[in-house]
């Protein structure tokens, strides 16, 4: 499996080869820097540790500043493990988008965009009590029932209410990669992808 991480730079068009109108959306992926080899013998389990996004030395942890320094280059926003690797990389490699081919299929995970507190009829797509008649002038967008009353007194664990709605993590697979542009370090990602534009994704086939 091929992996690298990306950032999410919004959405466009283009037009194939029987002139039919695709929604892509554009990812800028790396170049990602090889900051760590896990092996079996040292670290139990074996990865990669791919870092992205140039970051301020100022806002970076002593720690941090000397692991990025042992693979000689500048702090990094974003450091993952990708563990199904199965290409061979050493420390100090970079990881860059011509890994993807035009016409590869991947799946993308990422961070869902924040709702803040919404009502059971955005968050769990309830219908409402019913129509505004007999009194029921304000149930459009209201829960309903809870449950019983004498027993078992109490509202059951799991009930779908009104909540704190996004801020997840959402993969997606299936996604086909449309065209990929080295020269600018773009993917063009058919349909849509989670996460709002700035947002930090990870693209893996």
């Amino acid at each position: 499996m091929a992996s690298i991480i990306g950032k999410k730079v919004g959405m466009t068009s283009i037009f194939d080869a029987d002139g039919k109108n695709i929604p892509c959306t554009v990812v800028e992926a790396g170049p990602c820097v090889v900051t760590q080899v896990k092996t079996v013998e040292n670290d139990g389990y074996s990865a990669v540790q791919l870092a992205f996004g140039e970051k301020k030395e100022k806002n970076t942890p002593q720690a941090l500043l000397g692991h990025f320094k042992k693979a000689n280059t500048t702090p990094k926003r974003t450091v993952i493990e990708f563990r199904d690797i199965d290409m061979e990389f050493n420390t100090g490699d970079l990881v860059k988008c011509d890994i993807f081919q035009d016409g590869d299929f991947c799946e993308v995970v990422g961070t869902s965009k924040g709702k803040g507190f919404q009502g059971v009829v955005k968050r769990h797509n309830f219908s409402g009590v019913g129509a505004q008649t007999h009194g029921q002038h304000d149930r459009q967008r209201a829960p309903g029932s809870l449950g019983a009353s004498s027993w078992p007194s109490r509202v059951m664990k799991g009930m779908r209410m009104a909540g704190h709605k996004g801020v997840d993590r959402v993969k997606v697979q299936n996604l086909q990669v449309v065209k990929v542009l080295p020269e600018q370090n773009l993917l063009l990602i058919k349909g849509a992808i989670p996460g709002h534009k700035g947002s930090y994704v990870t693209v893996s086939k």
